[in-house]
């Protein structure tokens, strides 16, 4: 196998905001390493792309299976936001593997604001939901699947917006400063069933999501310039640490942020 291995073999995963970009990058990833692997996202077009997607890399890895045949795999429409879509999302992911074993809670969304003050309310409460009431709601199924096990890893997609205000992403920065808060309480209370919480807070990363950053040559010069390293990070900087902290290699770390900014906040 190329490329580190994680002794993931056989686990089941669940991935936020699976259907592209950094969750995308993850599935895929998780998929190599031999994990069962579930991914949901709310727009079912893109869903099904990501389905078929990861359903001919699964059959390109396991030899001899049909086309089309992906035991290992399930893509499931869901809202993280909303309870009762992410009670239906846990069960069926129950139902089909009988457990979990790792949440990446990725699903994140931004709206630009030129003044979090000025901000119309509906924006605050949609920013908050999806990047911290969702991986909340998440992590609360994850936790009640663990624990009867006595194992399990959560990882939250945070960034560096938590941790240094930034024209126009005023209320992201505040919705990932609360998430990584969460991932510290989630950590001292989950640590006596042996669940361990981190995050991985990235600097830009060159997907969809950032396109409207990086697609202008200006203002990506502008940002490239105050990142040490000298370029904006690619989503596979972010998938190995992200695996890492939910392979057995990282079961004495919990609370954690491990911050991929290529040096930007040193």
């Amino acid at each position: 196998m190329n490329g580190p291995w994680y002794n993931l073999e056989g686990k089941v995963a669940l991935v936020t905001g699976g259907s592209r970009g950094i969750g995308l990058a993850i599935a895929r990833e998780l998929l190599r390493q031999k994990a069962r692997v579930v991914i949901c996202a709310r727009k079912p077009e893109g869903l099904e792309a990501a389905r078929q997607e990861l359903e001919a890399l699964a059959a390109s890895l396991a030899d001899g299976a049909p086309a089309g045949a992906a035991p290992d795999l399930l893509a499931l429409p869901a809202h993280i936001a909303e309870e009762d879509q992410v009670e239906r999302l846990f069960a069926t992911v129950l139902d089909r593997f009988g457990r979990l074993d790792i949440l990446i809670n990725n699903v994140g969304m931004n709206l630009l604001t030129p003044s979090t003050v000025d901000a119309d309310v509906a924006a605050w409460r949609k920013i908050i939901d999806t990047n911290l009431t969702g991986p909340y709601l998440c992590a609360r199924q994850a936790a009640r699947a663990m624990r009867p096990h006595k194992a399990g890893k959560i990882v939250n997609l945070s960034s560096i917006a938590g941790r240094q205000a930034t024209p126009g992403m005023g209320i992201y920065g505040v919705a990932k400063a609360g998430l990584e808060m969460l991932t510290r309480v989630l950590a001292v209370e989950l640590a006596p069933d042996n669940i361990q919480v981190n995050a991985v807070a990235p600097s830009m990363v060159k997907t969809g999501f950032s396109a409207p950053f990086w697609s202008n040559e200006s203002l990506q010069a502008q940002i490239v310039a105050g990142i040490p390293a000298g370029r904006l990070a690619e989503p596979m900087d972010v998938v190995h640490p992200v695996l890492f902290l939910a392979s057995d290699a990282a079961g004495y770390i919990t609370g954690q942020t491990l911050i991929v900014d290529g040096g930007s906040t040193s």
